[in-house]
Protein backbone atom coordinates (compact mmCIF):
# COMPACT_ATOMS: atom_id res chain seq x y z
CA UNK A 1 0.00 0.00 0.00
CA UNK A 2 1.08 3.58 -0.82
CA UNK A 3 1.28 6.33 1.61
CA UNK A 4 1.22 9.83 1.92
CA UNK A 5 4.09 11.03 4.66
CA UNK A 6 3.97 14.68 6.01
CA UNK A 7 7.17 14.88 7.89
CA UNK A 8 8.53 17.73 9.92
CA UNK A 9 12.19 18.79 10.09
CA UNK A 10 14.28 20.61 12.65
CA UNK A 11 17.95 21.47 13.29
CA UNK A 12 19.65 23.94 15.85
CA UNK A 13 23.05 22.64 16.26
CA UNK A 14 25.69 22.32 13.70
CA UNK A 15 27.38 18.94 13.10
CA UNK A 16 29.67 17.23 10.45
CA UNK A 17 27.07 17.30 7.86
CA UNK A 18 27.32 21.41 8.12
CA UNK A 19 25.09 24.07 9.63
CA UNK A 20 21.21 23.61 10.64
CA UNK A 21 20.58 25.14 7.43
CA UNK A 22 22.90 22.44 5.18
CA UNK A 23 21.75 19.68 8.16
CA UNK A 24 17.53 20.11 7.03
CA UNK A 25 18.74 19.85 3.19
CA UNK A 26 20.87 16.51 3.66
CA UNK A 27 17.88 15.16 5.68
CA UNK A 28 15.45 15.94 2.78
CA UNK A 29 17.95 13.68 0.59
CA UNK A 30 18.05 10.93 2.69
CA UNK A 31 14.45 10.92 3.50
CA UNK A 32 14.17 10.59 -0.59
CA UNK A 33 16.24 7.20 -0.11
CA UNK A 34 12.13 6.10 1.78
CA UNK A 35 10.10 7.24 -1.24
CA UNK A 36 9.09 9.82 -2.96
CA UNK A 37 9.46 13.22 -1.95
CA UNK A 38 6.67 15.46 -3.76
CA UNK A 39 6.64 18.50 -2.09
CA UNK A 40 9.18 20.25 -0.03
CA UNK A 41 9.14 23.19 1.92
CA UNK A 42 10.69 26.19 2.15
CA UNK A 43 13.39 26.48 4.96
CA UNK A 44 12.25 28.75 8.30
CA UNK A 45 14.30 30.70 10.94
CA UNK A 46 11.99 29.63 14.25
CA UNK A 47 12.86 30.27 17.81
CA UNK A 48 13.05 27.59 20.30
CA UNK A 49 9.80 26.30 21.92
CA UNK A 50 9.35 25.37 25.81
CA UNK A 51 13.61 25.33 26.88
CA UNK A 52 14.07 28.80 25.30
CA UNK A 53 17.95 29.16 26.38
CA UNK A 54 19.21 27.78 22.87
CA UNK A 55 19.96 28.54 19.33
CA UNK A 56 17.13 29.34 17.02
CA UNK A 57 16.03 26.47 14.72
CA UNK A 58 16.03 25.91 10.95
CA UNK A 59 12.61 24.06 10.05
CA UNK A 60 10.76 22.46 6.62
CA UNK A 61 8.70 20.39 6.08
CA UNK A 62 8.46 17.55 3.55
CA UNK A 63 5.51 15.44 1.39
CA UNK A 64 7.02 11.76 0.94
CA UNK A 65 5.53 9.01 -0.74
CA UNK A 66 6.38 5.63 0.18
CA UNK A 67 5.44 2.06 0.46
CA UNK A 68 6.29 2.05 4.62
CA UNK A 69 3.38 1.67 7.28
CA UNK A 70 3.72 4.03 9.58
CA UNK A 71 5.74 2.65 12.32
CA UNK A 72 8.38 1.23 9.84
CA UNK A 73 8.69 4.86 8.57
CA UNK A 74 9.31 6.43 11.69
CA UNK A 75 11.77 3.49 12.51
CA UNK A 76 13.36 5.15 9.21
CA UNK A 77 13.34 8.41 10.26
CA UNK A 78 15.00 7.79 14.33
CA UNK A 79 17.83 6.24 11.84
CA UNK A 80 18.67 8.96 9.90
CA UNK A 81 18.41 10.91 13.14
CA UNK A 82 20.81 9.02 14.91
CA UNK A 83 23.16 9.01 11.29
CA UNK A 84 23.16 13.09 11.63
CA UNK A 85 24.40 12.52 15.57
CA UNK A 86 20.87 12.54 17.60
CA UNK A 87 20.75 10.15 20.26
CA UNK A 88 16.80 10.99 21.22
CA UNK A 89 17.54 8.79 24.96
CA UNK A 90 20.28 11.24 25.49
CA UNK A 91 19.45 14.46 24.46
CA UNK A 92 17.40 16.88 26.41
CA UNK A 93 13.54 17.37 25.98
CA UNK A 94 12.73 20.51 23.61
CA UNK A 95 16.17 20.67 23.84
CA UNK A 96 18.78 22.03 21.18
CA UNK A 97 19.75 18.88 18.27
CA UNK A 98 21.43 18.21 15.47
CA UNK A 99 18.50 16.73 13.32
CA UNK A 100 14.33 16.16 14.43
CA UNK A 101 12.23 14.12 12.09
CA UNK A 102 8.86 14.58 13.15
CA UNK A 103 5.82 12.49 11.52
CA UNK A 104 3.14 14.67 11.69
CA UNK A 105 0.05 13.21 9.02
CA UNK A 106 -0.23 10.04 7.39
CA UNK A 107 -2.93 9.37 4.48
CA UNK A 108 -3.40 5.93 3.17
CA UNK A 109 -3.87 5.89 -1.11
CA UNK A 110 -7.02 6.24 -1.05
CA UNK A 111 -6.90 9.39 0.83
CA UNK A 112 -8.03 8.76 4.10
CA UNK A 113 -5.94 9.67 6.87
CA UNK A 114 -4.40 7.27 9.18
CA UNK A 115 -5.39 8.02 12.59
CA UNK A 116 -2.54 5.63 14.84
CA UNK A 117 -1.77 4.79 18.63
CA UNK A 118 1.33 3.22 19.96
CA UNK A 119 3.46 4.15 22.84
CA UNK A 120 5.87 5.46 20.12
CA UNK A 121 3.78 6.75 17.53
CA UNK A 122 0.71 9.22 17.40
CA UNK A 123 -0.97 9.90 14.30
CA UNK A 124 -1.51 12.61 13.41
CA UNK A 125 1.15 14.61 15.82
CA UNK A 126 -0.62 15.23 19.13
CA UNK A 127 0.83 18.97 18.78
CA UNK A 128 0.65 19.37 15.20
CA UNK A 129 -2.34 22.42 15.60
CA UNK A 130 -0.25 23.88 18.59
CA UNK A 131 3.30 24.67 16.77
CA UNK A 132 3.82 27.43 14.32
CA UNK A 133 7.13 26.08 13.54
CA UNK A 134 5.25 23.00 11.53
CA UNK A 135 2.21 24.93 10.99
CA UNK A 136 4.15 27.67 8.45
CA UNK A 137 5.86 25.40 6.48
CA UNK A 138 2.92 22.44 6.27
CA UNK A 139 0.54 25.33 5.17
CA UNK A 140 3.10 26.56 2.29
CA UNK A 141 3.05 22.97 0.68
CA UNK A 142 -0.51 21.53 1.48
CA UNK A 143 -2.77 24.40 2.85
CA UNK A 144 -5.98 22.89 2.00
CA UNK A 145 -5.19 19.01 3.73
CA UNK A 146 -7.18 18.53 6.25
CA UNK A 147 -6.68 17.77 9.91
CA UNK A 148 -8.62 14.66 10.43
CA UNK A 149 -9.43 15.01 13.80
CA UNK A 150 -10.14 18.68 13.78
CA UNK A 151 -11.40 19.18 10.52
CA UNK A 152 -9.97 21.85 9.92
CA UNK A 153 -7.11 22.77 7.06
CA UNK A 154 -3.76 23.48 7.67
CA UNK A 155 -4.29 27.25 6.14
CA UNK A 156 -7.58 27.39 8.72
CA UNK A 157 -5.29 26.13 11.91
CA UNK A 158 -2.29 28.58 11.09
CA UNK A 159 -4.56 31.47 11.23
CA UNK A 160 -6.68 30.36 14.33
CA UNK A 161 -3.29 29.80 15.65
CA UNK A 162 -1.64 33.59 14.75
CA UNK A 163 -5.34 34.88 16.67
CA UNK A 164 -4.44 32.88 19.55
CA UNK A 165 -1.00 33.31 20.43
CA UNK A 166 -0.05 36.49 18.62
CA UNK A 167 3.34 36.65 16.91
CA UNK A 168 4.78 34.56 20.25
CA UNK A 169 7.35 32.45 18.03
CA UNK A 170 9.55 34.16 15.30
CA UNK A 171 9.34 32.30 11.94
CA UNK A 172 10.97 33.89 9.39
CA UNK A 173 11.37 32.10 5.37
CA UNK A 174 15.49 31.40 4.52
CA UNK A 175 15.99 32.99 1.27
Amino acid sequence: MRYTAFIGLGSNLASSAGTPAEIVRAAIRALGTQGRITAESSLYRTAPVGYREQPFFVNSVVCLTTDLKPESLLGELLAIERSFGRERRQSVPKGPRTLDLDLLLVFAAQGEAVLYGSPTLTLPHPELANRRFVLQPLAEIAPEIQHPVLGKTMWQLLGELSRKLGDVEEVTRIE
